[in-house]
């Protein structure tokens, strides 16, 4: 330093030195050593460099250095509810070297600023190795004295001798004003109140002392707040834990001095219950004495940490009291809390007004005011709403803000992250948009309902009886609903029987692979509980309101202000609970019936209270019968597992203590805190409060991927690739599907019994999660969804065989083995079940999720020949994706890349970079000791040719083209980029699998000047290169089934096509992995590189999503509290940081080791912890088919219109004669047919599929349509293209021809429907109406033969001559409704129809059958999806169709189609159909929807249904492109029909022709059918409706 003095250049350069060492450095010594040059002591100052120094170190100006976080300087507050901002364990250093090195006036005054954040580091010590290096030196002993400046005012202050650290472990720094402020007032109340208590005397003798000892701790815990607390829920310094003693001492001094006050003031005796009369003197003296005792113990009771922080004991108040006073639900956050409680009050509020008014009317045993009935009503109905309601609003709100305030997201094209949306938020908003809709219809309709009810005086005419009914209905649907269906559909019912009574469809599968089948007993117990709490428990409601109001209200009891608000919160209460968890209501109504009916009538208070209270009691009586019983489950001397040698010490010492702990157990039941093992032994102590949610904080774990994580960590230290980590994804997407069933199988009673707070287990292969109920309303539920690791510990697994062992193979009784009864179980295993704290539920519940395969990616790439295939498939990925892309033209365009690959495009060019290997690179040229353009030419052209031939405008493919050169500079450049990232060391299988991940992921790295062309267009890499490296992986799998399938460039080519549409293939640390898991993606494949416990292994992940089977466990929800609370208490209070201690060692009675590991981190170590998520009984499709869907005004309009339009459709068919009416509702439009007749229904027409014969084609050719079905819908085609509308309407002997035949005749655009008459008039029209002479001269030439008939045909086929009526019936005119049907003409122009050839067994090629003659009716499809063109599956390996011509499927792809494809736009004949489900294989689709085969021009296209727009008849389209007429005239249909009319139509029995056919139908207001003779006596036998039946009848 002394020769340093003179210079400034020097001292300059080592400050910046030593600083920017500093900043990277991550500890204290250098910085101190660094700072201590900077600012040496006073006697080593450098008067001429830096300047004058003043005294003091700590004032305005210079540099901010913090040693703890990357913060900015400026960040100094924070929300004062946030305890997470004492958790860094970062260090970091922020300096400003431009005000060190300025002008010599700087002032270094306040050089060295310590964050807030250092007050954790406390406990941070150095190594012994750093505390030997960094320890004191000669320059520390010459540190000057600092002190602080604290100022008073902005103008003053005062000067400490302390140095920062020695204050802030002194003292809390707060660090908003908002805190300074709360502290400075919660400590004057700390001191108002105590003085007041003193002053009046409240304290005597050595107990003033001891008060005075409480108001000190209480505000110096302000100063200074105890670090850790015994009730704090998390790790290192807690802010809120500061205000918790002075707030719950200001909160008892208060109480103190109201019940003192109230003792000495009131008088009145008016409020008495069950003999208790609550505003006694002495009942609040005594009140008093005992908040009094309470705050004399404060040091003890927060140090047992009986106390919970003050936000916590807020949300645990306001839940409770909602739940027993109002009958609400749990919470799920303090704002949830809040809402939900200030909700209860003004529901309460706008009920009392109408109570008190009709408890103010006149009241006689006969008459109920009208007023009470309306206040009934409206009880009933809010009732409802509140439980249907979340109690977080949050969902809502965002509603009402996407509704009102509509925002418009910014896409960044750039960003990788714009795609990737979340569905769920949508989703949620969707369904509770759903709930609010169905409430305000429902909520009318049950308010009128139940006040019509009431008002009617049923409940006074009808006593005493009508209770004792009630009583018995709901005592009996509530014993078979709640008791003993659960129990018969139990895994082990009553613990006796080896099965369940009641079995699923899917218990005896071995693999399941549809959804559950609802069964007979889940649709029974879904309508008992829906008759049960919507019907049963409203009247019960109601007949104690009508019976209790005048008693309750009278002076005798509470009067009528008091007696008007205990009737509104009572009845709401009890409504309220019922509406949400009626599980065990029944019980609570039974035994108060019993007890006060019964055993102590004196005692009763009036039903409706005796109800009220004795919910209360029966909840904590069901509370305290969980504690024992996890007690005694936990104690039992034959079943304790000693976790360590504190476990042995404390079982004998804990039994003289037993009632203790029974004592214990009662007040724990009373308050609802936790019974916790104390150290996981036998010794139960009691925690704090806690709310049902039960963790105050939200641990909810974060998936670590490439969207939160830094870049450089993501090439260097590859975070996240644990397998905790990487599985973690999977529980993601069982919390999404239990969140879409879960609510509905609940009601189902897939899950047997449940209420809140309660605790399952699912448990599969390789799955176990914790699922915790926490809000269980109607019609929803919040539940939180805890998975366990993969590979868990040996504790976790031994509890994991426990839980999925069986147990029916035992035969054990005592200490023999007698066997059992066949179907019960044994003696033993009968006991042992009884102890346990946990049992089977289902072991076969469905569930959607994905399957797991993982196969090490060393043992497929161990030799060098399947490397030299993998190679091999990542080059011809490569030029698959750069010839199939759309920027093909722009790249081979591109000056910059032509320049760039200028080398390459010489013939002789030749790559020798050493990273090439002719183990691998099936292309390596050994004569040239590299990769040259004629090598590659020679492997990879043909491969190049075909891409190139594939795409829609072919190029130039030939050897010196540029797209060769551009192919072979970038698979040069992609293998030279797997060999940089093996570190040239491809022979070595590690270096090679490390290369090939690095790829994988992305992480290329351009390190030869040659490829640096690649930068004109990163898509290249993006699009190109990356693609090409993921699917070389799927092919080189695919190549171990069928080593030699793929050496076809076509199967090739085809395969790859299949893996882009239907696999998903991404790195498992890019934002799309988890998008696409998340959207249920059908199939997912990944390299894994695994780095844990010193392993490193790649493995290639194969997910297949499937329904999975899971085996639920209900664990005793108190025994789940009571082990959390333990382990929060051992780790966080006393810091029991042994991994291996005894509290988690296993324990199968009680799952212990699984409980405790699925706390939330860091107490426990889940590798998933799902936020807390709803679940709608609205999404679950079984429950609707059941119930039906939501009752909204969108719903109600569908089925007014649907409702009018059938009555419109009878009224009709019953009044016209003979006349037409609109089939176009969802419910009328079922057709009927027999002997294989096929029918039709689409979801966007309203008309059956017709059934008339395709001329020309055979029908053992497997050409004929299956019978298909689809959902009708509501009104006619809203298609302005449908050209066809078809009648179906056959007769047995012509059924089996139709059914052979093509479906070119049906439509599922057309505007007509199949009746049960098989014939589908239309409405009449008087405005709109179109006459007959209207239409074209070539069509009413067609009508012009009404007397003339020539059958013939083949197969009992019959040609058909059709023509115009007489002129007064062309006279009549064509409805309006029939302006947008096209329909299809059987025929020639001179009258007569071709011969139909159906001769079974003759195969017609639809090659020799492409040109129909002249009058055919050939069916017309437009293409107008091409997405769902199937290209590729007629060169499936596994021959998903049948095809019917083998000719036909070589040409149906693009094998053969060469240059041409399938265009939108593009029309064709459909030659053949295959449909799901089929019995005949030659038309069995292979998928869910029907697939066509359509001939366009020469060519043959496979094609979904979806894909194709029907253009009906070709016959009538070239007929009217000819005449240029409307669709709209053409509303006529000719069909055949072929019927024995003798039979069917007696009055016809005089024609000497009985078997000849009806030939002609014409849609006119006045007739339906026509016959050629006898036309008249038909039309008068048509007209008469006690005719029309037996018409309908002869449709089949």
């Amino acid at each position: 330093m002394q020769n340093e003095r003179s210079g400034g250049e020097g001292p300059k350069k080592e400050i910046i030195q030593e600083i920017s060492e500093a900043s990277c450095v991550v500890g204290t010594g250098r910085l101190r050593k660094a700072l201590q040059i900077i600012c040496p002591p006073s006697n080593y100052l450098l008067p001429g460099y830096i300047g004058k120094f003043s005294s003091t170190l700590y004032e305005t100006g210079g540099c901010d250095m913090s040693l703890v976080n990357f913060e900015p300087a400026a960040r100094r507050a924070s929300n004062i509810c946030d305890t997470d901002s004492h958790v860094s364990s970062s260090t970091s250093v922020r300096f400003y070297p431009h005000d060190v090195l300025s002008l010599p006036q700087i002032r270094l005054n306040r050089l060295l600023t310590i964050d807030t954040d250092l007050l954790e580091q406390q406990d941070i010590d150095l190594s012994p190795d750093l505390a030997a290096t960094y320890g004191p030196t000669e320059e520390a002993a010459q540190k000057v004295k600092h002190y602080y400046r604290f100022w008073i005012l902005p103008q003053l202050w005062i000067g400490i001798n302390f140095d920062r650290l020695t204050l802030l472990a002194l003292f809390d720094r707060n660090r908003e004003i908002l805190e300074n402020v709360l502290a400075v007032i919660l400590a004057v109340l700390v001191a108002f109140l105590g003085s007041v208590l003193l002053i009046h005397g409240f304290f005597r003798e050595i107990w003033v002392f001891q008060f005075c000892l409480v108001i000190a701790s209480c505000q110096y815990s302000l100063l200074k707040s105890v670090q850790p607390d015994s009730s704090s829920p998390r790790h290192g310094h807690n802010r809120i834990i500061a205000y918790s003693r002075p707030v719950y001492f200001c909160l008892c001094c208060g109480l103190i001095w109201l019940l003192d006050y109230g003792s000495r003031n009131l008088t009145t005796n008016k409020f008495k219950l069950y003999g208790i009369t609550f505003t006694n003197p002495l009942v609040l003296i005594s009140a008093r004495d005992l908040v009094i005792v309470f705050t004399l113990c404060f040091p003890i009771v927060f140090f047992i940490g009986l106390l919970p922080q003050v936000n916590t004991f807020v949300m645990y108040l306001c839940e409770q009291l909602d739940i027993h006073i109002f009958g609400g639900n749990a919470t799920t956050s303090l704002l949830a809390a809040l809402y939900s409680f200030i909700c209860s009050v003004v529901a309460v509020a706008l009920l009392y007004g109408l109570c008190y008014g009709a408890l103010k009317d006149s009241w006689d045993g006969q008459h109920i005011p009208v007023l009470f009935s309306i206040f009934c009503g409206l009880l009933v109905a809010v009732s409802y709403h509140l439980s249907r309601q979340s109690s977080d609003p949050s969902v809502f709100f965002s509603l009402v803000q996407s509704k009102v305030f509509p925002k418009t997201e910014e896409k960044n094209p750039e960003d990788p992250l714009s795609e990737v949306k979340d569905p769920l938020p949508e989703k949620l908003r969707n369904s509770v948009s759903e709930r609010l809709q169905s409430d305000l219809v429902v909520c009318i309709v049950i308010g009128v309902l139940y006040f019509a009810i009431h008002v009617s005086t049923v409940f006074t005419v009808l006593q005493p009886a009508l209770k004792y009914v009630l009583y018995a209905l709901v005592g009996f649907v509530g014993f078979v609903t709640h008791y003993l269906l659960p129990q018969v559909r139990k895994q082990l019912p009553w613990h006796c029987f080896s099965h369940p009574l009641l079995k699923t469809v899917e218990y005896n599968q071995y693999e399941v692979r549809n959804a559950a089948t609802m069964m007979w007993f889940e649709k029974l117990h879904v309508w008992l509980l829906f008759v049960e709490k919507n019907i049963i428990y409203p009247l019960i409601v109601l007949n104690e309101l009508s019976s209790s109001a005048e008693t309750i209200a009278s002076p005798k009891k509470l009067d009528t202000e008091l007696g008007a608000l205990m009737i509104t919160i009572a009845g709401l209460k009890l409504l309220r609970s019922s509406f949400s968890s009626p599980t065990y209501q029944y019980v609570t109504v039974i035994f108060t019936v019993l007890f006060f009916k019964i055993d102590y009538e004196a005692f009763s208070e009036t039903m409706l209270l005796d109800l009220f209270f004795m919910s209360i009691l029966f909840n904590k009586l069901w509370e305290l019968l969980y504690k024992l019983q996890f007690v005694y489950t936990y104690i039992a001397p034959w079943q304790i597992t000693w976790g360590s040698a504190f476990h042995a010490f404390a079982q004998p010492f804990a039994v003289p203590h037993s009632a203790m702990l029974f004592v214990q157990a009662a007040v724990s039941a009373f308050f609802s805190t936790p019974l916790n093992p104390f150290l996981g032994s036998a010794i139960f102590i009691t925690s704090y409060v806690r709310p049902v949610k039960f963790w105050e904080r939200d641990y909810n774990t974060k998936r670590v991927d490439h969207s939160n994580t830094r870049l450089a960590s993501q090439l260097d230290r590859n975070p996240g690739s644990d397998d905790n980590n990487l599985n973690s994804i999977f529980y993601e997407h069982l919390t999404r599907s239990l969140q879409h069933s879960l609510c509905g199988d609940l009601l189902l009673g897939r899950w047997g019994n449940y209420s809140t707070g309660d605790c399952f287990i699912l448990a599969s292969d390789y799955l176990n999660a914790l699922v915790h109920l926490i809000e269980i309303g109607n019609g929803l539920v919040t539940f939180q969804l805890r998975g366990l690791e993969f590979r868990g510990t040996y504790c976790q697994q031994r509890e994991v065989e426990a839980i999925t062992e069986g147990v029916e193979e035992d035969e054990g009784f005592c200490c023999c083995e007698p066997g059992h009864v066949p179907h019960v179980l044994s003696f033993n295993a009968a006991f042992s079940q009884r102890w346990l704290a946990w049992e089977v539920i289902v072991t076969k519940y469905i569930l959607e999720g994905y399957s797991i395969t993982d196969n090490s990616a060393a043992s497929m790439l161990q030799v060098f020949d399947l490397r030299k295939v993998l190679t091999t498939y990542y080059v011809k990925g490569i030029i698959y994706y750069v010839t199939t892309s759309s920027k093909l033209e722009e790249w081979l365009a591109n000056e910059t890349m032509q320049e760039g690959l200028r080398l390459c495009a010489d013939r002789n060019y030749v790559d020798v970079d050493p990273t090439f290997n002719p183990n691998i690179d099936e292309d390596y040229d050994h004569r040239l000791a590299g990769i040259s353009r004629e090598s590659f030419c020679v492997i990879y052209l043909n491969w190049i040719e075909y891409c190139s031939s594939r795409r829609a405008k072919p190029v130039d493919v030939d050897k010196d083209s540029s797209l060769v050169t551009l192919c072979y500079g970038l698979c040069v450049l992609g293998r030279r980029a797997l060999g940089t990232a093996s570190h040239h060391m491809s022979s070595n299988l590690e270096s090679f699998l490390y290369g090939l991940h690095a790829l994988f992921k992305g992480d290329f790295r351009i390190s030869s000047i040659r490829d640096e062309w690649i930068f004109a267009d990163m898509e290249l890499l993006r699009k190109v290169v990356v693609p090409g490296i993921r699917m070389s992986i799927k092919l080189h799998q695919d190549h171990f089934t069928s080593p030699d399938e793929y050496d076809d460039p076509t199967v090739l080519y085809e395969a790859i096509v299949s893996h882009e549409k239907n696999l998903v293939i991404a790195h498992e640390g890019d934002p799309a992995w988890r998008s696409a898991v998340l959207a249920n993606s059908p199939s997912l494949l990944a390299l894994r590189h695994v780095m844990d416990d010193g392993t490193n292994e790649y493995k290639i992940i194969m997910l297949n999503r499937r329904y999975l089977s899971f085996r639920v466990i209900k664990v005793n929800k108190e025994c789940v509290r009571g082990l959390w609370a333990g382990q929060q208490q051992e780790l966080v209070f006393l810091r029991n940081r042994n991994p291996e201690r005894g509290s988690i060692q296993n324990a199968k009675q009680a799952l212990r080791n699984m409980i405790n590991s699925s706390c939330d981190q860091p107490i426990g170590y889940p590798i998933f912890v799902s936020p807390l998520t709803t679940s709608y009984s609205d999404s679950h499709e079984q429950l609707k088919e059941i119930l039906g869907g939501p009752i909204s005004l969108g719903n109600i309009r569908s089925f007014i219109v649907s409702t009018w339009h059938r009555l419109r459709k009878g009224c009709g068919a019953g009044c016209n004669s003979g006349g037409n009416i609109e089939d176009s509702d969802t419910g009328g439009g079922t057709s009927y047919s027999t002997n294989n007749a096929t029918t039709a229904h689409d979801p966007h027409s309203s008309v059956s599929q017709g059934s008339t014969g395709n001329p020309g084609q055979g029908s053992g050719a497997g050409l004929h349509p299956p019978v298909t079905s689809y959902p009708p819908t509501l009104g006619t085609s809203h298609s302005s293209h449908s050209v066809q509308s078809s009648l179906v309407r056959q007769s047995p002997a012509r059924a089996s021809v139709a059914s052979q035949s093509s479906y070119c005749y049906s439509s599922r655009h057309s505007s007509l429907r199949m009746s049960t008459t098989g014939l589908v008039p239309c409405r009449r029209s008087s405005t709109s109406q179109i006459s007959l002479r209207n239409l074209p001269s070539s069509i009413q030439s067609r009508l012009s033969m009404v007397n003339q008939m020539e059958p013939s045909g083949q197969g009992g086929l019959a040609c058909v001559q059709h023509g115009l009526p007489s002129s007064s019936s062309s006279s009549q005119s064509i409805p309006a409704c029939k302006h947008h049907t096209l329909v299809g003409f059987l025929g020639t122009d001179g009258g007569q129809s071709s011969a139909t050839d159906a001769q079974p067994g003759n195969t017609l090629s639809p090659a020799n059958n492409s040109h129909a003659k002249k009058g055919e009716v050939i069916y017309r499809v437009q293409i107008v999806d091409p997405s769902q063109i199937l290209d590729g599956i007629n060169l499936s390996k596994r021959k998903e169709l049948q095809w019917p011509d083998e000719g036909v499927r070589l040409k149906a792809g693009r094998n053969s189609w060469k240059d041409w494809s399938p265009q939108e736009g593009m029309e064709g004949h459909v030659i053949h159909r295959w449909v799901p489900c089929s019995r005949d294989p030659g038309t069995r689709s292979h998928i869910d929807k029907t697939v066509l085969l359509v001939q366009i021009d020469d060519k043959y296209v496979t094609v979904i249904e979806t894909g194709v727009l029907e253009l009906g008849a070709e016959t009538l389209e070239k007929e009217r492109r000819e005449q240029k007429m409307p669709a709209e005239f053409l509303a006529l249909e000719v069909i055949h029909m072929q019927f024995s009319l003798s039979k069917n139509f007696p009055f016809l029995c005089e024609t000497p022709k009985k078997t000849d056919p009806v030939c002609l139908v014409l849609m006119f207001p006045d007739f339906t059918l026509c016959k050629i003779y006898g036309l008249k006596t038909f039309v008068k036998w048509f007209s008469e409706p006690l005719h029309q039946d037996t018409l309908s009848k002869s449709t089949n």
